[in-house]
């Protein structure tokens, strides 16, 4: 179960490709989130899931929008073909740890129900427009995750 302290222990992704996301994501947490919450006009928070096969904590860094008082993110990838890892991580355990500039909180994530994600989706999309094209760019239906704070 991941909970807000594991945000400073998680790891990070290896993946090459995702490398900026891990050193956003280091900045982000050194600088007790003065660094990389908010960049060109987006806003981003931290997400600390527990591996699914490991139990390790791990993290990533992801833009975000709101709901209320639930934060919104997307399960994007890219456009990859397959979901990324830490969605499959919360659909197996969905207390996660956030980190939302300076606000560090433990959260439940879902993903959004089929009456949410449309609504949701167009947010999200107009607030980072290659939403819209990452969905042309698969056939999977690219999930809305809601992260519900518990404090």
């Amino acid at each position: 179960m991941a909970v807000a302290d594991d945000l400073d222990r998680a790891t990070d992704s290896t993946d090459p490709q995702w490398a900026w996301v891990a050193e956003q994501t280091r900045a982000y947490l050194a600088s007790g989130g003065a660094v990389g919450h908010e960049s060109n006009g987006l806003r981003t928070l931290i997400l600390a899931t527990t591996g699914r096969r490991t139990g390790v904590p791990r993290r990533t860094c992801l833009i975000y929008g709101t709901a209320g008082d639930d934060f919104v993110v997307v399960a994007s990838k890219g456009g990859a073909d397959e979901d990324p890892a830490w969605f499959k991580n919360l659909l197996a355990e969905p207390s996660v740890g956030v980190q939302v500039g300076p606000r560090r909180f433990t959260a439940r994530a879902r993903p959004a129900s089929a009456a949410e994600r449309g609504p949701l989706w167009t947010t999200m999309a107009g607030l980072f427009p290659l939403y819209d094209e990452y969905a042309r760019k698969t056939d999977r239906v690219i999930p809305v995750v809601v992260l519900t704070p518990r404090e």
